[in-house]
């Protein structure tokens, strides 16, 4: 797993010392930053929905 994501840190940076504007590099940023937030808003979904089956019960 820690090879993947060296992997990927490498195509990160190679992009972004290529982009042609800073739309592209504002793509990028989004496209690396987006995945973490769509794991937190779950995480957090799921933490709220059981607390609030704990205090029902």
């Amino acid at each position: 797993m820690t090879l993947i994501s060296l992997i990927q840190q490498v195509n990160i940076d190679e992009k972004i010392k290529n982009a042609p504007d800073n739309g592209y590099l504002i793509g990028i940023w989004i496209g690396y930053v987006l995945p973490f937030v769509v794991l937190v808003g779950i995480a957090y979904l799921m933490y709220s929905r059981a607390k609030k089956r704990q205090n029902d019960l």
